[in-house]
């Protein structure tokens, strides 16, 4: 089974680039967007043969999740259950017999780390969500989780390590996430890998000269280990200032 995760920095942009071409190309069961940044009604896409599940911000042309898979959910939640988090649309929730697969945005801790304090707080009420689902099942939740764990995920870690993305505290709550049973897949197969990320600035040519970072992601309950079969970035797909990133697993 084929899962994608892609931050399309507004969908409505990359539809108009060649979105509907990759989708088409990559043919997953699963296909997760962050940051689609519209409102009910602003989109309607034709995709035959998938269930599609949307989560919009409050706030016009901000954050916003989509979902659509092939196969029906048993139920499907918004938001984790806490009004301070769930207005900015970030958070998408499909339970199926075997696992729960969630799509989430994680808050950026913006310039000058202006929002790093709310980030915290996402942070623990976050990780508290996904663990009190895997008393009941195991999870698979992918997305723009907005961290670049190591120095080995960016390629310039030293001018970058107080700066949103790559900050001791932020690192530091993903290291949390993986001591509490939780694995990170493209780490998994490839714990080595250099140069591969999953986001470029706009800026300075970034994409060109390869200056990335990886901050997109599929992590799974350590249950689910033996499922695993292998994790892509798509780093050649364009459209968006991030690219799909991928998770095969048996059914």
């Amino acid at each position: 089974m084929k899962l994608i995760s892609w931050n399309v920095n507004g969908l409505r942009a990359c539809v108009g680039k060649n979105f509907m071409e990759e989708f088409e190309k990559l043919d997953a069961d699963v296909f997760c967007l962050q940051e689609t940044k519209l409102q009910e009604g602003q989109i309607e896409l034709d995709l035959p043969g998938y269930y599609q599940y949307w989560n919009y911000a409050e706030k016009k042309g901000y954050s916003g999740t989509a979902i659509f898979t092939k196969r029906e959910p048993i139920a499907v939640t918004y938001g984790i259950g806490i009004k301070e988090h769930d207005h900015e649309g970030r958070v998408i929730t499909l339970e199926y017999p075997e696992y729960y697969m969630i799509t989430v945005y994680v808050p950026n801790s913006q310039n000058e780390l202006t929002r790093l304090s709310y980030r915290m707080e996402w942070e623990r009420d976050f990780l508290s969500y996904i663990k009190h689902l895997e008393e009941n099942k195991p999870v698979i939740y992918c997305g723009d989780l907005n961290v670049a764990h190591k120095e080995i995920d960016l390629k310039n870690p030293k001018t970058n390590h107080h700066n949103a993305g790559f900050t001791d505290e932020e690192r530091d709550c993903f290291t949390r996430v993986l001591e509490s049973g939780m694995i990170d897949t493209f780490r998994y197969f490839y714990p080595d890998q250099t140069d591969i990320y999953s986001w470029w600035s706009y800026r300075f040519h970034a994409r060109e000269k390869n200056a990335g970072w990886r901050i997109d992601y599929f992590i799974v309950s350590e249950s689910l280990k033996d499922r695993l079969v292998d994790a892509k970035i798509h780093t050649d797909i364009i459209g968006s200032d991030h690219c799909p990133v991928e998770l095969m697993i048996k059914d």
